[in-house]
Formats: structure tokens, C-alpha cells, sequence
């Protein structure tokens, strides 16, 4: 642990009430400082969120200017839905007052192992494969970050010798400070979230941002097929492995003879044939291999390792099997929330399909994934909703794709769907855009999907 910042006794303004900023509050309590909340929200927004904080020493001051809340304040506490230039935090920049995201103030107090993953795409089955890891040899892991459960919820409850298996995104690396993860890896990179990050270069330069505090004896672990993961490796401090599934690499992991094999510091492992790995996809291979790196290099058994490759059938709401009605099989993709995911799950149908796409505007390019719709064999129908259907009109159509049909609601999206599926086929839920303009999140947009049509009855 390395502490930025003492605060004992202090008024920290925390800004953001979601699951972050509450579990931030009660690890301030914990270690002596006051907390004051604020979220553009006022209280009633919340429901029951917040009850957890009920008669703690909090100050409440939702609804409030954060700007005008910053005179009393001695630090500051931003959830990753607060962006680093957002007034509040450029005015807190400007006073001298010190400022971190919740994922660095968790990394200050949490006991333990810390690995962070990031990327793209691939995070959630890739800190999840490698938890299960880490349990089937018999060690504590804790599992949080962006997969949902907050870094601050761990951090009051681990203790060293605990694997802190933790997924990062671009947000909470706005807003690192000492962040040092013993392990880390950036899975790929590809255009994402620019409403946020303005540029890819920008973006890039957030994803690297994980291995910024990383020394020697750490392990940065980077995708060798990927040309902007290359990229990353010239400067690091830390000692870098590959995975790669073109090709061999002296240092990380790689097929040979069909096997996922791992090499570190001189040893060598064949974990198990690639076709025995549970979860589908050249994609899934990638996040298999990172997965395997880290648990050989934190001394995991190689058996535990592909024990849990053969068993882990994937997570909820990625490539999701939801159940087979007439002869077609219903698939919840709903987070692919951006082209490159999308793309990635069209290749795993090997069937005629019918793909749902669209949602809410992160300002990104669906040229290269309309090219690679128009080139594949299996996306039969397309049914496009919500904020990005008329960018997706143009595009696809440019591209040369089938005509896409368009529905109002995401009731009628699915239920179009459904009319247009013929025996033998699938319908696909990976719409490449975030949930935001119908949704809460994309676990929500996914719970709907799966509620609508387990709701049907056969013909």
C-alpha cells in the first residue's frame, strides 16, 4: 500500500452516489474521515441506495453545486461516472486540493495482491476466469472494480496474502495515483467510449496508464496480436509476457500443437488442448491465455488452471445461451456495448442469424463493424433501435449489409425478431452501443432480453 494522502480527521467530498461513491463513504468512516456526499441526484432519486450510510458520519449535501461544496473541502473522491475534466474536479486541480477516483483511494487502504485488468473488451470473462483460478487452487480471492462490486467493498474486508483480482476501465484510470497492481494486463484496444476520452490517443494513453506504477519484479502482460498493446511495451518498468494466438512468444502464452501453453522464466506448461476450453470463441482463447499468465506467474497449479478453463462456461450477458424456442436459439450479447465486442460475437454464430444493434451515442465509427457484417456469412436479418439508429442506417447500408429492419421500442425489436428467425437459426442481442438511452446499464437491457423471451410459449 502506498497512502497519497492522510485522511484522518478530514472533510472529503465525495462526488457520485452510485455503488462506488457509497462504498468509498463507509472506507473514509473506517479510516477516521468525514465524508460529504454529493451527486447531482437529491436523495429521493435513490430509493434504498443509500440506507447503508443511514446514522453514519456522513454529510449529506446532494442536489448541491459540487463547485460551491469545494471551500469546506480537504480532498476529494470522484466515482468513475465523474469525468477528469468536469468543473469540480479542474476547480479542485486549481485550489491544490488533492483529488483521486475510487479505485485509487480503495488501492491505498486494501491488503493483499493487487491485479488489474483492463481493456476493450474482454475484462469481465477475463477477472473472472482468473478469480475462479486463483479459488480452484485454494487461495482467497476477492473479485470487484468495474464488474460491478466496488473496489472500496474489498478493501474494507481483505487481508494480505488475499488476491485482489480487480477490472479497471478507462474511467477509474482517469484518476489513479499510486495504483499498483503486482500483475496487469490491457487485452486490446480499439476505438471506445470517445465521448468521454475525446481521442484514441487519449484513450490509449488512459489504458496504459495501468502499468505506470509498476517496478521490476511486477508483470505486465500485453496482447501480441493487437498493434496499439505493442506499442505499450516501450518504456515499462515492469517484466512483460505476451499471449498470442498467431504465433509463439518467449515470455507469456501461445498455442503449440493445439495445446494453450504458458512460458515463464525458464518453465514451461501445457495446460490443455485449446478445443477443451469451455467458453467459444478465438476471442475467449485470448482472455484464456491472459487469464493463464497471471495464475502461473502468482503460482497457481497448472492443474487448477485448466481445471477451470474446461469447467468456466462464460459470465452473464457475454454470448449468454438464453433458451431455444421453434428451433431457434436466443443469444444475450447485451454487453457488447461496442463495435469490436459486436464483431467478436458475430464470429462465434455458426448459424444463420438475425442481430440486434444500437443504443446510446459514445460517438464512435460503425464503419468496420457494418464491413464486417456485410462479410459474414451468417448475419442473415439486422433489427437496429435506439440513439444510434440513423448513424447505423448510413453505415450499414454503405457497407453493403442487408437491409436492416428498425423497431421503436426494444419490446418490438425482439418480438420482430422472433418473426423474422426461420428454424435452424439464432437471434443475437450484442447491439455494439452502450444501454444509456433505454436502460440503466447493459445488465438491465440484457435482464429484458432474457425476460421476453423466456416469456413466450412455442408456436
Amino acid at each position: 500500500m502506498s497512502r497519497a494522502f492522510n485522511y484522518q480527521g478530514k472533510r472529503v467530498l465525495v462526488i457520485g452516489m452510485a455503488r462506488s461513491g457509497v462504498q468509498a463513504a463507509h472506507l473514509l468512516i473506517r479510516h477516521g474521515a468525514l465524508p460529504v456526499l454529493n451527486d447531482i441526484k437529491r436523495r429521493d432519486a435513490f430509493g434504498t441506495a443509500l440506507d447503508s450510510l443511514n446514522d453514519q458520519p456522513v454529510e449529506w449535501r446532494l442536489g448541491e453545486d459540487p463547485v460551491k461544496l469545494l471551500d469546506e473541502a480537504d480532498a476529494l473522491i470522484i466515482s468513475p461516472g465523474v469525468p477528469i475534466d468536469s468543473p469540480a474536479v479542474l476547480e479542485a486541480q486549481k485550489r491544490g486540493i488533492y483529488m483521486a477516483g475510487e479505485l485509487e483511494l480503495a488501492a491505498q487502504f486494501a491488503e493483499g495482491t493487487l491485479i488489474g485488468i483492463t481493456g476493450t473488451n474482454g475484462k469481465t470473462t477475463t477477472v473472472t476466469l482468473l478469480d475462479t483460478m486463483f479459488k480452484e487452487a485454494g487461495m482467497s480471492s476477492w473479485l470487484s472494480g468495474n464488474i460491478g462490486t466496488p473496489f472500496s467493498l474489498v478493501a474494507q474486508s481483505a487481508r494480505p496474502g488475499d488476491m485482489l483480482v480487480t477490472e479497471v476501465s478507462s474511467f477509474q484510470l482517469e484518476s489513479i495515483d499510486t495504483f499498483h497492481p503486482r500483475a496487469a494486463a490491457v487485452l486490446n484496444v480499439t476505438e471506445d467510449h470517445l465521448i468521454r476520452h475525446y481521442t484514441m490517443k487519449c484513450y490509449i494513453a488512459m489504458k496504459r496508464r495501468i502499468f505506470e506504477n509498476q517496478k521490476a519484479g511486477d508483470l505486465a502482460v500485453l496482447n501480441r496480436d493487437d498493434p496499439i498493446c505493442v506499442s505499450m511495451a516501450e518504456g515499462l518498468k515492469a517484466r512483460i509476457a505476451w499471449f498470442s494466438r498467431k504465433g509463439e512468444v518467449e515470455q507469456g502464452a501461445f498455442v503449440r500443437d493445439g495445446q494453450l501453453t504458458v512460458r515463464l522464466d525458464g518453465n514451461e506448461w501445457a495446460l490443455l488442448p485449446v478445443e477443451e476450453i469451455g467458453i467459444p470463441g478465438p476471442h475467449n482463447l485470448e482472455n484464456a491465455m491472459a487469464a493463464a499468465v497471471i495464475a502461473m506467474d502468482l503460482n497457481v497449479p497448472p492443474e487448477a488452471a485448466a481445471r477451470t478453463l474446461r469447467a468456466f462456461k462464460g459470465v452473464e450477458h457475454r454470448i449468454e445461451f438464453v433458451r431455444e424456442l421453434d428451433g431457434v436459439r436466443y443469444i444475450n450479447d447485451s454487453k457488447g456495448t461496442n463495435p469490436d465486442s459486436t464483431v467478436k460475437a458475430v464470429d462465434t454464430m455458426n448459424r444463420p442469424t438475425v442481430l440486434i444493434l444500437g443504443g446510446y451515442d459514445k460517438h464512435v465509427s460503425f464503419e468496420p463493424l457494418a464491413r464486417h457484417i456485410a462479410e459474414s456469412p451468417q448475419i442473415a436479418e439486422l433489427v437496429i433501435i435506439g440513439a444510434t439508429k440513423e448513424q447505423l442506417r448510413r453505415e450499414l447500408a454503405a457497407a453493403g449489409t442487408v437491409t436492416p429492419h428498425e423497431a421503436e421500442t426494444f419490446e418490438d425489436a425482439v418480438t420482430l425478431c422472433r418473426q423474422l428467425a426461420k428454424p435452424g437459426w439464432n437471434v443475437l442481442l450484442s447491439p455494439a452501443c452502450a444501454s444509456f438511452d433505454m436502460f440503466t446499464c447493459f445488465e438491465e437491457r440484457g435482464e429484458r432480453f432474457k425476460a421476453i423471451v423466456n416469456g413466450w410459449t412455442g408456436a
